[in-house]
């Protein structure tokens, strides 16, 4: 029987083909160069699901996949929130006092700052964590090595030196899952996130009316987001997010109050609220 497959974007070995291998272990995950290419691979019917990175607590938003959530026919059916670990690999034999640079994508090296600090080794930035892991596998440098998730080593065959070499321990990334159909849930599968993009109408204090049926109802938004559209500084769209399902009535009259003074709402998913959102610090964005 031919296995599904999930698309992600990056090389094997890197944070986002971990979590589709948590997710959907029954999947056959394939890696795309860009995020244009997960979705176009979902669209196309190449690929049943895509596995998208949102957000980081340290780093923020993932910027890059954001604009291109209001013209996908994609629906968000799933989150996963992921603790994002570094180890340092090197070629098999290495030791770490050999080690003189270790590369690794600009993120992953601020993280682990304090570690590279102690044992003197230079940072050297690469496009991202796995490809540095290749990279160094593929050199055979004996005196270089790569920040990378421990199975980007078993992908490369590399050794790891260190590891859990990140400076926070609370270093969380979110992932939203992706497919053409959305998802068929209601009030009574438990909790719920939904997400949703809305251009408010071009008057006065649009943005505070259109908000205020959230707070008069009870509704928590977790996520609020402003895009300029259309080359223009005073056309904006947003992204939000909020707890709860379309279906319940506050959520219903919340939505109401944002379609009026809304000259745009698109519904992008409702699915099941991740379990470790609780203990989770949410990202400055």
């Amino acid at each position: 029987m031919t296995r599904g497959k999930i698309a992600y974007q990056g090389e094997r070995g890197s944070n986002s083909h971990i979590a589709c291998l948590d997710v959907y272990p029954e999947y056959e995950a394939v890696a795309c160069r860009t995020f244009e290419d997960v979705i176009a691979m979902v669209e196309g019917g190449e690929a049943k699901l895509a596995m998208i990175p949102v957000e980081n607590t340290i780093a923020g938003r993932v910027g890059d996949i954001h604009h291109l959530l209001p013209a996908t026919s994609l629906h968000m059916i799933g989150e996963h929130l992921m603790r994002i670990k570094f180890q340092l690999m090197a070629l098999k034999g290495s030791k770490i006092e050999e080690i003189e640079r270790a590369y690794s994508h600009v993120m992953a090296l601020g993280q682990c700052r304090n570690f590279l600090r102690k044992h003197g080794i230079q940072a050297r930035t690469a496009a991202d964590t796995a490809g540095a892991a290749r990279q160094v596998a593929e050199k055979g440098d004996p005196k270089a090595a790569a920040i990378a998730p421990a199975l980007a080593a078993q992908e490369y065959g590399l050794e790891i030196l260190a590891w859990d070499i990140e400076d926070a321990t609370h270093n969380t990334t979110r992932f939203v899952v992706m497919a053409p159909e959305p998802l068929d849930i209601g009030p009574e599968d438990g909790p719920s996130m939904t997400a949703f993009l809305f251009q408010v109408r071009n008057i006065p204090s649009s943005l505070y009316k259109a908000l205020g049926g959230f707070a008069t109802n009870g509704v928590n938004m977790t996520k609020l987001e402003s895009y300029q559209i259309e080359g223009s500084f005073s056309a904006s769209q947003f992204y939000a997010e909020i707890e709860g399902h379309p279906d319940e009535r506050s959520v219903q009259l919340a939505l109401e109050e944002l379609g009026f003074f809304s000259n745009s709402l698109k519904i992008l998913g409702v699915y099941p609220r991740h379990p470790a959102r609780e203990g989770i610090q949410a990202p400055h964005s």
